[in-house]
């Protein structure tokens, strides 16, 4: 499955250096979409159905925090996942995010392999890690 993902970063640089990396990743996206502040993502939320919203925490105008709480209090949009993707990595400011709703976090700088697996797993996708079928043979009760 192919998703429609909104990168929300006031930088246009970071935002074509995640875009950039989740298309490196090879977690599937049909179409990305940004923003450059939360006012902007919300309206962009109004006329496009999307499946994630990847935000930066400090934004001018609303940062990322404000936008997770209008995201999870509007019964439209409640139910989209939103990673939060920051320089910000204290544990009290990360704590807050899952807290509001975040579905998880991400701290810059990462990889591409960090950014898929992520993705995959916040999205109920399946990993694409190797699977050792010795091992699973052994579990196996004939």
């Amino acid at each position: 499955m192919a998703y429609r993902v909104m990168i929300v970063d006031d930088s246009s640089t970071m935002r074509a250096v995640i875009k950039k990396a989740i298309k490196a990743s090879g977690f599937k996206v049909e179409a990305f979409y940004e923003a450059g502040d939360g006012r902007a993502a919300l309206d962009l939320l109004r006329r496009e159905w999307l499946d994630l919203v990847i935000t930066d925490y400090n934004m001018p105008y609303m940062d990322g925090l404000e936008l997770l709480e209008r995201i999870k209090k509007n019964d439209d949009f409640s139910s989209i996942p939103v990673l939060l993707i920051s320089t910000e990595g204290s544990e009290q400011r990360v704590n807050e995010f899952i807290t509001k709703g975040a579905i998880d976090y991400i701290r810059k700088p990462f990889t591409p392999e960090m950014l898929r697996s992520k993705l995959n797993r916040v999205m109920g996708e399946p990993s694409n890690e190797p699977v050792n079928d010795e091992q699973n043979d052994e579990d196996l009760d004939f």
